[in-house]
This record gives C-alpha cells, sequence and structure tokens, in this order.
C-alpha cells in the first residue's frame, strides 16, 4: 500500500483528527503549545502563512480567527473538505510539491509531513519547498514526533511490555513497520530534526519541547482515566493548566527539550 493510501485510510476509517486536538488532555496541551509558540514566531497579521499538512484546519481556523491570510494543503480528501467546510482556504495536494509561487507566504507552517514522509530526503523536499514559498527572511516551523516518546508513553500507560518489538524499533531506526497506532510515522531525536532544519537551508534554528516535561502527565491521564472522573488530587489545580505551565517553565531550558513527547522546530528563511 502506498503512503498516500495509507494515509487515507487511516485518516479516513480510523482516525478522527478533527476531534483530536479537543478530546483528550494530551491534545488540548498540544493545541495550545501551538499557539504559544507560533505567537512568538509569527508576524502579526493579516501576514499570509501557508499551513502545509494542516489537516482538517484546527490551526488554520485559529489563525484565520486572529486575522491571518492562511491557505491549507493536506494530502487527505477528507482534511481539506472539512477545512474548505469551515470555511478555509484548503487544496489537497502534496508537502514535497507545494502548489503556490516563490515568496507567496509571510510564514510557513509543516506539521504532518515531518513524521508522516519516512524517508530523509522526501521530508528535504518538503522542507525546502515550505521555504521556497517564504519570503526572505520569514520563519518556517514544524512538528515532529520525539524518537522517546513511544518507550516513555508505553511505560506510563503500562503497555510497554506488549509493544516493545515497536518501541525497540522505533528507538532503533527511528520507525518500525508495526506500528500500529500510526500510519507510515517517523521519529526523530532533537539533533536529527535540527540537522534536516539547517541542512534544507533554514538559519537560526531553535527546536523547543512542544508539550515539555508537563505533557507525561496528560498522556497519565488519558491513559488510565478516559471519561472517567479524576481522583480529588487531579482536578485541582486542573491538569491542563499544570502541564501547560510545566511546558512553559521547561521552555527557558534548552536541555529539557529531551523530555517533551513532541517537538517544534523553527528557523529563518535567510535573507541573501
Amino acid at each position: 500500500m502506498t503512503m498516500h493510501l495509507e494515509l487515507e485510510e487511516h485518516y479516513t476509517e480510523r482516525y478522527d483528527e478533527a476531534s483530536r486536538l479537543g478530546s483528550t488532555v494530551k491534545g488540548r496541551l498540544e493545541l495550545a503549545r501551538v499557539q504559544d509558540l507560533l505567537n512568538r514566531y509569527l508576524p502579526a497579521p493579516p501576514a499570509a502563512v501557508a499551513d502545509i499538512g494542516g489537516g482538517p484546519g484546527v490551526h488554520a481556523g485559529w489563525l484565520k480567527h486572529r486575522g491571518y491570510d492562511v491557505e491549507l494543503l493536506d494530502p487527505v480528501e477528507r482534511h481539506v473538505r472539512q477545512a474548505t467546510d469551515a470555511g478555509i482556504s484548503a487544496v489537497q495536494g502534496d508537502a514535497r510539491r507545494l502548489p503556490w509561487e516563490d515568496e507567496e507566504f509571510d510564514a510557513a507552517f509543516v506539521a504532518g509531513p515531518m513524521y508522516h514522509l519516512r524517508e530523509a530526503d522526501e521530508r528535504q523536499l518538503a522542507l525546502r519547498e515550505a521555504i521556497r514559498v517564504t519570503k526572505l527572511g520569514g520563519f518556517v516551523a514544524v512538528v515532529a514526533i520525539n524518537r522517546a516518546a513511544n518507550l516513555i508513553g508505553s511505560t506510563l500507560a503500562n503497555t510497554l511490555i506488549e509493544r516493545q518489538s515497536v518501541v525497540t524499533d522505533i528507538l532503533r531506526d527511528g520507525y518500525s513497520p508495526r506500528n500500529e497506532r500510526m500510519a507510515h510515522t517517523t521519529y526523530h531525536t532533537v539533533a536529527q530534526l535540527r540537522a534536516e532544519l539547517t541542512h534544507a537551508g533554514l538559519r537560526g534554528v531553535m527546536i523547543h519541547g512542544l508539550t515539555g516535561p508537563g505533557g507525561w502527565l496528560t498522556v497519565m491521564i488519558d491513559a488510565h482515566y478516559g471519561d472517567r472522573p479524576l481522583p480529588d488530587s487531579l482536578q485541582e489545580p486542573d491538569p491542563l493548566r499544570t502541564a501547560l505551565e510545566c511546558a512553559r517553565l521547561a521552555d527557558r531550558y534548552p536541555e529539557m527539550v529531551q523530555s517533551s513527547s513532541l517537538l517544534f522546530g523553527v528557523g529563518q528563511r535567510a535573507i541573501l
């Protein structure tokens, strides 16, 4: 099965990306932190932003609401339809061959391609395309999954023993053909992500811990409680508030990036 068909099946038949960032504590933390970090790097609205691999448009909708001129691209037909229905300008396409002109946008945000493009040369194509459509001096931001995330997450969920072969593959290779969780997914080390962004031509690359160490509190809650009531010790203060404050505090210390399940990388297109 080709990557495109795998993604179509995963996001159409097995997985509802439209609800992910609002249906779990971990998802709500990820959403809040993406907004934190985009606020830090994006120029003021009404700047033009390319949302590449933007799914059903959760981030694009937020950007549009803030006054940005957003264009979304995603390979999955269902996502493009959902984004369009939400009033977002969206097109079905491939991050490695963007349909836009050179320097059309003030900034670009690349999420899905960094973990759904398994081969490094394909990720380089996507990064260089994002850079191409971004104006000189503009920022390109990406989301990647930490290679250690499956090890820590499955331990907290007490599923490590049953998933040990998958976790071992990912720790060793950054990929597992036996991974049942996400279609065609690759995982980065911090050094690997920094090197890929730099090699693509971005300057001043920074890697942030998107969910930070506080993200593991949300993983534990989602894994063991789901929709069930939380015990008093986990209700007050709001665990989302705790996790978010933890991630923000850790963001001041670069050595803490390694503790985050998700990574947020950002760099600037060089001014020639």
